[in-house]
């Protein structure tokens, strides 16, 4: 099909110059890009899954989940 299309000024010399550089025509380079561009997006093949590692344990003697600045000093040491 034939068609006129208004496209930049760099975009065409940029679409000339990879066209001369790989030996194609400038129509040829044009189609391979659109087909690029249209065509659907490939999915993976498996979906990605979070797994999480879950630790068993208890709080140590002294220890109160409740006091937030407690808990930091305990675990930086100062506490």
């Amino acid at each position: 099909m034939r068609t006129t299309l208004e496209l930049d000024d760099g975009l065409m010399r940029a679409a000339k110059k990879r066209a001369a550089g790989e030996g194609k025509t400038l129509t040829a380079v044009i189609t391979e890009a659109l087909r690029r561009y249209l065509a659907p997006a490939a999915r993976s093949a498996k979906p990605f899954r979070l797994h999480l590692l879950i630790k068993r344990g208890r709080t140590l003697p002294g220890v109160n989940l409740a006091d937030r600045d407690a808990l930091y000093e305990r675990m930086e040491g100062r506490g």
